[in-house]
């Protein structure tokens, strides 16, 4: 009888949990759908496509851990698939819509952004319970992949066709690789409590962004995901004048002492 429970049991650790890594696998098919997208020059799609991959990510490790079902498989597995639908596929879109006219400077910045996006994984996976949950450890490749997607969408918006021929988008994929691999810390969001109740107001000014989003999402998606790349170089900044003006402060009350 024992030996048939060990049996059952090694079974059960040898199988997997279907239903987070189904969405798991639904945000690498949109990745690599995103990557064929753009090879066929269907730019705009090949930017909704990491969106949706987003809506699925997110959803996979909130399903495991609702059902109990989080597993080291399903963490490994959601890695790989990250990095295909948040690093291969925007720097492809990104280097087919605006950097290949730049020759070997287009797809050198390409492969930067992919080899940040793995490190940054990478490093997340080894920082888990170590730093604060609270916030990131640099960018997150999700919402530096969101950035790439929403210019995309952005420009089409303004009736840009085709490709983009501007430098500028090179300097924003380099610039989105080293806030990955960078230790600025970002907001994570994990400590909101939207389950909890909140004032009046605060349901009021969340349903007042929504209706925004809805009018115009093309231009406040863009807003948004930019906005938070900028926040955490602006946290930071607003961090180290605290600091130096504390410094100050104290050096000044030294010398008024002496």
């Amino acid at each position: 009888m024992n030996s048939e429970r060990r049996i059952r049991n090694i079974r059960i650790k040898k199988g997997i949990y279907v239903l987070p890594n189904l969405f798991t696998t639904a945000s690498l098919f949109m990745g690599f759908y995103s990557i064929i997208a753009s090879i066929q020059e269907k730019f705009f799609l090949a930017a909704l496509a990491i969106f949706v991959s987003l809506l699925f990510d997110g959803l996979d490790g909130r399903i495991a851990r609702i059902t109990n079902s989080t597993s080291r498989f399903g963490a490994e597995y959601d890695s790989l698939a990250d990095l295909v639908a948040f690093g291969v596929a925007p720097a492809l879109l990104a280097y087919l819509w605006a950097m290949s006219f730049y020759g070997k400077l287009g797809w050198m910045a390409g492969f930067l952004f992919v080899v940040c996006g793995a490190l940054r994984l990478a490093r997340y996976n080894i920082q888990i319970g170590i730093i604060d949950s609270k916030v990131f450890n640099g960018l997150p490749i999700p919402a530096a992949a969101c950035v790439v997607a929403a210019t995309v969408i952005f420009f089409d918006y303004l009736g840009v066709e085709g490709t983009f021929h501007n430098p500028q988008m090179m300097v924003l994929v380099v610039v989105l690789a080293l806030l990955m691999v960078s230790n600025i810390k970002y907001y994570s969001g994990k400590d909101m409590k939207l389950f909890a109740r909140m004032p009046f107001m605060t349901f009021l000014i969340i349903l007042g962004v929504l209706l925004v989003i809805i009018y115009k999402p093309e231009v406040m998606i863009f807003v948004i995901f930019v906005g938070y790349a900028i926040s955490g170089p602006l946290w930071w900044v607003v961090k180290f004048i605290r600091k130096i003006s504390t410094k100050d402060g104290k050096t000044g009350g030294a010398s008024r002492t002496e």
